[in-house]
C-alpha cells in the first residue's frame, strides 16, 4: 500500500460506555449456522452508529434476510430506543410478509431483550434468538453489513446533520445495496433479483 500511495480509511470511532449490569445469557437458536434454503427462513438484526457534525452519533438498525442477503429493514434515528428496533421489526415483517417458524437473531442489547420487543417478536410467530455475551461471530452477517455500508458509504462521507445522513443511507440501501450491488455468496446476483426468484418459484 505504501509504495503505490494507498491509504486505508481512517475515521473516528464511537466507544461504547460498557455497562455495569448483570447481562442475562438467553437461547441461541442459531448457533453461528447460517444457511438457509428460501427467503424469511432467518433474519439477523443489529444497531451501529453513524457519526454527523451537528448532530453528533446517530444510529441506523438494520434486518437482513440470510438467503438473500437482502436488508429487509432499517431505520435511522437520533436515539437508540426500543423503538428504533421496534419500528425496523415492523418495517420488515410488512415488507416480507413471512410466514411461521422465521428465526430473528440478534445480540443481548437491552433494545432487544426489552419487554416490548419480546412481545412483539412473539404476536409476529417469530422465535427469537441471541448471541452469546462478547461474542460477535455469533452475529457475524449483520456485522459484516454494516462493516460493508461504512466501508463504501459512510467513511466516504461526512455529513452535515441527520437528516443529510439519512438520505444517504436510503440511497445506499434501496439504491445501490439491494438492487444494484452483487454479492459472490449468491451466485453474483443482487439481493432484491435472489428474492424476486425465490419467489416466482414459490408462486
Amino acid at each position: 500500500m505504501k509504495t503505490e500511495g494507498i491509504r486505508s480509511i481512517i475515521t473516528k470511532k464511537y466507544r461504547p460506555a460498557s455497562s455495569a449490569s448483570q447481562i442475562e445469557e438467553r437461547d441461541n437458536l442459531l448457533e453461528q449456522d447460517f444457511e438457509t434454503s428460501t427467503i424469511n427462513e432467518k433474519w439477523v438484526a443489529d444497531i451501529t452508529y453513524i457519526h454527523t457534525l451537528k448532530n453528533g452519533w446517530c444510529y441506523l438498525a438494520s434486518v437482513l434476510d440470510l438467503h438473500t442477503k437482502k436488508i429487509v429493514g432499517y431505520s435511522f434515528s437520533k436515539s437508540m430506543t426500543t423503538e428504533l428496533v421496534l419500528q425496523v421489526l415492523t418495517n420488515a415483517i410488512d415488507v416480507q410478509q413471512p410466514g411461521e417458524g422465521l428465526i430473528l437473531h440478534t445480540d443481548l442489547g437491552s433494545q432487544y431483550t426489552s419487554e416490548d420487543f419480546e412481545k412483539a417478536i412473539k404476536a409476529a410467530g417469530i422465535e427469537h434468538s441471541f448471541s452469546r455475551k462478547g461474542c460477535p461471530y455469533d452475529n457475524a452477517c449483520i456485522e459484516s453489513f454494516h462493516a460493508t455500508i461504512k466501508k463504501e458509504e459512510v467513511y466516504q462521507t461526512t455529513y452535515i446533520d441527520f437528516e443529510a445522513a439519512r438520505f444517504a443511507l436510503f440511497q445506499y440501501i434501496e439504491s445501490w445495496y439491494n438492487r444494484k450491488r452483487i454479492h459472490g455468496a449468491i451466485n453474483y446476483l443482487t439481493p432484491q433479483q435472489l428474492e424476486d426468484l425465490c419467489r416466482q418459484e414459490a408462486a
